[in-house]
């Protein structure tokens, strides 16, 4: 449950950080509306596009593993902020109280330990992410959601540990966009033709026991070193 909690800890803070502390309201401090639903299903179609799915054109690719697991991630950033926003409007208990109530849903076992078997094909690992398509939409309780990500996340080959590692580096990422002029639109994504997402991974890589501090200062480094050239 502490890798949980401190996930929720942190998308609490970055939520606060990009729009405001009354973002739970559903707007932000710029008075833009908020929809975490949207967020989910725009993300999750971005995942399906990682597989060949498509019959017209490239016919022999394979599915894109690595990008994947960014886009379970992305996800996974989003289903929080929904039960971010609706523990906290309506239930307000406290992190450590959305925490348990997350560690106990049905699939959180599947998650901790994942089978590591794929399905056989990945027409079928489509399907999955479309059942959490499906119950976004079915359902209004939003543990559902996150228990429905849970069975994704775990079929589609992700544990809880490794979501945790790639949330750490996506969250630090992300901090670390808007602090370089992310929504000011001046920020470089490319970094010497390599996605900030994938030198992130890289350093995740490197050095596997880095804290949020010290990725974010390695960012920093690798940022500096491309705004020289």
């Amino acid at each position: 449950m502490n890798q949980l909690l401190d996930m929720l800890q942190m998308q609490q803070t970055l939520n606060d950080a990009t729009g405001g502390k009354n973002w739970i309201e559903g707007f932000t401090n710029k008075g833009k509306p908020i929809n975490w639903y949207r967020c989910i299903y725009m993300e999750a179609a971005e995942l399906v596009d990682s597989y060949p799915w498509k019959h017209w054109k490239n016919i022999d690719a394979q599915p894109n593993r690595e990008n994947i697991k960014i886009e379970i991630v992305d996800i996974w950033h989003f289903v929080m902020s929904a039960a971010l926003r609706d523990y906290q409007l309506y239930q307000k208990g406290s992190l450590s109280d959305l925490a348990k109530q997350m560690s106990n849903l049905p699939h959180y076992p599947t998650i901790v330990t994942p089978s590591g078997n794929l399905p056989e094909t990945f027409y079928d690992e489509i399907e999955i992410i479309e059942n959490l398509i499906g119950v976004l939409f079915r359902s209004d309780k939003v543990l559902d959601l996150v228990d429905a990500f849970y069975d994704m996340s775990a079929k589609l080959g992700l544990s809880l540990t490794e979501l945790y590692l790639l949330y750490l580096g996506k969250n630090v990422l992300n901090q670390f966009r808007q602090d370089h002029g992310y929504k000011e639109g001046t920020y470089v994504k490319n970094w010497n033709g390599e996605e900030d997402n994938v030198r992130m991974q890289h350093l995740l890589s490197e050095y596997p026991s880095v804290d949020a501090r010290q990725l974010y200062n390695l960012l920093e480094q690798a940022y500096q070193s491309i705004q020289k050239k």
